[in-house]
């Protein structure tokens, strides 16, 4: 009887795909709401875009056209002048999730998943019913137009047609149309407008055009002419690890010993560093040993200080005979590498202490480039940007943050937070992000800004790294890690206090206008009562008190700069 309840009850057991599961579930890749959706099947390809063009050392042009075919229906055309995709590679970029160049690497990279542009083509076919239609050529003799599919249930590319053409003046690049429907296209602050408006902020040497469903074209021209230094792949940090991790490398390297696997897997280990894993390892393995809780509680307060010679030696022949035997353990094969042992290591790696890993892969926008850009599109009064020193998160993740802040000019009452997450504007999920919640813990009165909600200021944010934490799948809102938060909180009160700087200068310039045109009101009824009482002419005094009165104020305005200097 319970025989057959269990063989009904599994009856209907089915293994789902990745591609499978996504289709159910394509609210978590951003596919939620008509005007989200559309966002970001625009933010999937033009990110796809801007990386290829970035490692091929190419200053991207992007061309986004959208055309109305009928209510909620609309085909997308997302051009750019990228290397372009190898045939062989199509099917696989378009139509299988998790695959792609640079989930696997610890990288700095917009997209971080593979799954972002097969996620788009999918929502175009389960929406429309339509394949996506690729073009595309690296430069060669052929540019290769292919209609590309997701097969869901085995999670791979389907090409339905494909079409070789001939390449004469050789074109090189990509180009993707998909058609969707139960979309809106409007012009808000979470559109496909404002997403290309922010990303051409932060990308100032992008070249992004936009053809709206109307007709109208709107160019974001780049204002600077370098392209940025592709990222660097970097290894993992002895800090960030699991278990797993080092288990799965042990079971994967070519490399012949467990010693030259970490030195060669890892940032921050040496040979002398191996040698100290051994003894940390050791240590652990006699403090369990020991059979009395409170023992053991003090052996790992006094390891925590870095005494783990004194432990070892503590222990007489039976320390020398463990130490013995964890030598062997790294002059041992990879692939002999027992899960236990991979979990010794990775605890004593948390007793250890390491220098902060490398930030050489990490890639800001820059100082100057930020200004370029909230100056070039946006056209403040006032514009500063602040770039901090490299950081880590969880304690061994490197990540940094960069900050511009713009103020008055042609921007309108009010404050704005533009988030970015490597250089990718985060339009949703505001109200989970660190980046807010850090934004706004800033008490902004004591920069000169009575009340932030009316005041015409634009304060940017990004935060790069190898591993962004976001929240979710859809890539639109950072995770509040303490290091992130604190980080995003300095770099945005040194901004506000050069705008605190500005402010305070431009009201002592109003307050010395003020002044000076209250002293000239009285300058020619005070002529007047002179000439009167000394003779001479009413224009000649009245002359003397204006240069008297120049004076006066080009000497305060001297002491007011000399003062900020100094400051």
């Amino acid at each position: 009887m319970a025989n057959s309840e269990a063989n009904k009850l599994f009856k209907e057991f089915k293994i789902q795909s990745v591609s499978e599961f996504f289709r159910r579930n394509a609210a978590m890749l951003g596919y939620t709401g008509k005007v989200r959706s559309f966002t970001t099947l625009i933010h999937e390809a033009v990110t796809n875009s801007l990386d290829a063009c970035e490692e091929a050392g190419i200053l991207p042009y992007v061309r986004v056209e959208i055309e109305e075919l009928a209510s909620e229906h609309y085909k997308i055309i997302v051009e750019d002048n990228g290397p372009g995709i190898p045939e062989k590679f199509i099917a696989h970029v378009f139509g299988k999730m998790l695959a792609g160049t640079k989930a696997h690497r610890n990288i700095q990279s917009r997209g971080q998943q593979g799954i972002g542009i097969s996620g788009a083509v999918m929502f175009a076919q389960i929406t429309s019913g339509k394949a996506t239609r690729v073009i595309t050529s690296t430069g060669g003799e052929d540019i290769i137009e292919a209609w590309v599919g997701i097969d869901v249930e085995k999670n791979e590319g389907k090409i339905f047609k494909k079409i070789k053409h001939s390449n004469p003046t050789g074109w090189r690049g990509t180009r993707i149309e998909m058609e969707v429907k139960d979309v809106r296209y409007i012009r808000s602050k979470q559109g496909p407008y404002w997403y290309l408006k922010l990303t051409a902020i932060a990308n100032p040497h992008a070249h992004i055009e936009l053809i709206e469903p109307d007709g109208k074209l709107i160019v974001f021209p780049r204002s600077s002419d370098k392209v940025p230094e592709p990222p660097e792949e970097m290894k993992p940090h002895p800090k960030g690890v699991m278990t797993d991790d080092i288990y799965r490398m042990a079971k994967r390297t070519t490399r012949t010993t467990v010693r030259t696997l970490l030195i060669g897997g890892f940032s921050r280990i040496s040979d002398k560093k191996i040698d100290e894993l051994v003894r940390y390892i050791t240590a652990l393995r006699l403090i369990k040993s020991e059979e009395e809780q409170s023992v053991r509680e003090q052996l790992l307060k006094r390891l925590t200080e870095g005494e783990v010679d004194r432990i070892i030696a503590s222990f007489g022949k039976k320390g020398k005979k463990v130490l013995k035997d964890v030598r062997k353990i790294m002059e041992k094969p990879p692939e002999k590498l027992t899960w236990h042992e991979a979990e010794e290591i990775v605890e004593a790696f948390k007793y250890m202490n390491f220098l902060a890993p490398p930030t050489h892969g990490l890639r800001p926008i820059g100082e100057e480039n930020i200004e370029k850009g909230l100056t070039g599109i946006l056209r403040p009064e006032f514009v500063t940007a602040v770039s901090r020193s490299p950081k880590v998160y969880r304690g061994g993740i490197p990540f940094q943050v960069e900050v511009g802040l713009a103020f008055g000019g042609e921007l309108s009452s009010g404050f704005d937070l533009l988030r970015y997450a490597n250089r990718v504007p985060l339009l949703f999920d505001a109200g989970s992000c660190v980046i807010t919640s850090a934004a706004r813990s800033i008490d902004w009165k004591r920069y000169r800004v009575d009340d932030i909600d009316r005041t015409p200021l634009v304060l940017l944010v990004n935060v790069i790294s190898v591993h962004v934490p976001y929240t979710s799948t859809g890539k639109q809102s950072v995770a509040n890690e303490e290091e992130i938060y604190e980080e995003i909180r300095l770099a945005v009160m040194e901004a506000a206090r050069r705008l605190a700087k500005y402010l305070g200068g431009k009201h002592r310039k109003l307050y010395q206008v003020k002044r000076r045109k209250t002293f000239e009101k009285y300058v020619p009824e005070v002529s007047k009562a002179l000439s009167v009482l000394t003779g001479m002419s009413e224009e000649e005094i009245k002359e003397m008190l204006i240069t008297m009165i120049e004076k006066k104020f080009e000497t305060i305005e001297e002491q007011a700069v000399e003062a900020e200097g100094n400051a």
